[in-house]
């Protein structure tokens, strides 16, 4: 299988896209020279949406996975939908309201891990609710942590990206906060996603999509926080104001 260009790497923003089909799986899942559909990763679930063929009929696209590399990106046709042929060009079309929310959320993840410095054993990304399990015993206020999130999300931080050499990575072990998943070494580079003017608010490897300034994020706030276990914590954030 041949590598797809990920266009959503230096565009997040990147809603529709030209590309050649290169493959089709003994799945049927569909492999294109490159692509704007995010594939499932870190958390993240990956896009959904439609490939659009040149006689306008189109290729409904229930979910995009990688294969056996990241490098290789799958998308995953719905039932009973017509196959393309190798070479065929086609139109991209995530679903773009959904991808959004999935951006803000993810912005919203790593907003609270510069709140709550703790290890990271667990997350999850959702439309609607995220998780991220920390490494932690002390009990906190939703809150008081809702109320933190919120002043960084009016502050309007930039959000982007920069890229580090492996050497880099591993003269600054404290960029990786999950405790357990380490990012990939298949690269001679590094994708940090930073948030604040010099990288002040947070720095960590990502290869996530996420919006472009913390304003847009929106309003959020912590909706639970669970006891997962005696040095666990599992913290719900949701959209819209806190409730208290």
């Amino acid at each position: 299988m041949s590598d797809t260009k990920a266009l959503f790497i230096d565009d997040a923003y990147l809603s529709t896209a030209e590309a050649a089909v290169t493959a089709v799986n003994d799945r049927g899942g569909i492999l294109l020279d490159q692509t704007c559909f995010y594939a499932t990763s870190g958390g993240q679930p990956g896009d959904t949406g439609f490939l659009e063929r040149h006689d306008g009929t189109r290729i409904a696209i229930a979910a995009t996975v990688n294969g056996q590399s990241k490098s290789e990106i799958i998308h995953v046709p719905a039932n009973d939908q017509p196959v393309p042929e190798i070479g065929e060009m086609l139109t991209l079309h995530i679903d773009w309201p959904r991808r959004h929310k999935l951006m803000r959320m993810h912005t919203a993840c790593h907003l609270l891990t510069a709140v709550c410095p703790f290890p990271i054993t667990g997350a999850s990304v959702g439309e609607d609710e995220s998780r991220i399990d920390f490494d932690m015993g002390e009990t906190v206020d939703k809150g008081e942590i809702s109320a933190q999130l919120m002043e960084l999300v009016s502050a309007n931080h930039p959000v982007f990206s920069q890229w580090i050499d492996l050497a880099e990575l591993d003269a600054n072990p404290d960029l990786v906060k999950s405790k357990n998943v380490r990012p990939p070494r298949s690269s001679d580079r590094i994708r940090l996603v930073c948030i604040g003017r010099d990288s002040a608010v947070d720095s960590q490897p990502c290869g996530g999509t996420h919006v472009s300034e913390t304003a847009e994020t929106g309003a959020i706030h912590i909706g639970k926080i669970e006891k997962k276990g005696r040095e666990n914590r599992r913290f719900r954030i949701r959209f819209g104001e806190f409730p208290g």
